[in-house]
């Protein structure tokens, strides 16, 4: 089956190329790759073409004009755009292990969506990680990062977990399996019957939202973040303010409480789905 990969970026050109050497690196090969480009300018668009024609990778770029913070109306482009009926969704500062999407492609399951996680780097760590260290695994390695600055902490199980270990984490972590922006996954037709992400939303729990909505459609997750990897690399975030977040929680709020499946400020403006 083929897969379609969906993550955003905006003006992080560095990183971005850092995430897409972790897809050209993926042993799974049959999937493509839609970058949601929630406006960045011409240094973006430069480097991805570089990389289409660098790497054997199906790339394609979804972008509008820079309005302030848009990312659930491009990622709702980006889905309209996919033609798979699979879709794994990350974050253009998340390298994806080179097992990542055989992970998701693997435990796919109608009526549910797979939850995973990420390990967090610190900025020193994150500007050190090279082409090579992704290729040859030192990116996932729990000693190179350690020499690299990255703290010991008990959150390396992510990295370091398999087999049985791997598979009771998943079973018993105290953690949800809600739907995360940076490592989650789900059929196309799914997200369209809940009309994708609420395009009023700003930063601050847009896709948790996009998950209640499934599951007030009956879908179920499961939790994969100790089998599905990614590293997260170290950003600022200007664009997260009070007053977005505020709003977004008592969006959710109503999500939850009225039970809703569907947003009319979504892929499709309406009250309603089509019938």
């Amino acid at each position: 089956m083929k897969v379609s990969i969906i993550f955003s970026t905006y003006n992080s050109v560095n990183w971005l190329e850092k995430v897409i050497w972790g897809f050209a690196n993926q042993d799974y090969k049959n999937f493509e790759v839609i970058i949601a480009d929630d406006g960045s300018g011409p240094e973006t668009s430069d480097k991805i073409a570089e990389c289409k024609s660098q790497l054997d990778l199906e790339i394609h770029h979804v972008w509008h004009p820079d309005e302030g913070f848009q990312k659930s109306k491009i990622l709702n482009r980006a889905i309209q755009k996919a033609s798979s009926e699979y879709l794994i969704f990350t974050d253009g500062d998340c390298i994806p292990r080179y097992d990542f999407v055989r992970i998701h492609h693997s435990l796919a399951e109608q009526g549910y969506i797979l939850s995973g996680g990420y390990f967090k780097l610190p900025m020193s760590t994150s500007e050190r990680i090279t082409k090579e260290d992704i290729f040859n695994g030192n990116a996932f390695d729990k000693q190179w990062l350690l020499d690299q600055g990255t703290p010991n902490t008990y959150k390396f199980l992510k990295l370091t977990s398999e087999g049985w270990l791997e598979n009771a984490l998943n079973r018993f972590t105290p953690a949800g399996a809600p739907w995360n922006g940076h490592n989650s996954s789900g059929w196309k037709s799914d997200l369209i019957k809940v009309n994708g992400f609420n395009e009023e939303m700003q930063y601050g729990g847009q896709d948790r939202e996009l998950g209640e909505r499934l599951f007030n459609l009956g879908i179920k997750s499961k939790q994969i973040r100790y089998s599905a990897v990614c590293i997260h690399l170290d950003h600022k975030r200007g664009y997260a303010t009070e007053e977005s977040i505020k709003k977004n929680l008592a969006i959710r709020k109503r999500t939850r409480d009225e039970k809703l499946t569907w947003t009319k400020h979504g892929i499709i403006k309406s009250d309603q789905p089509e019938t």
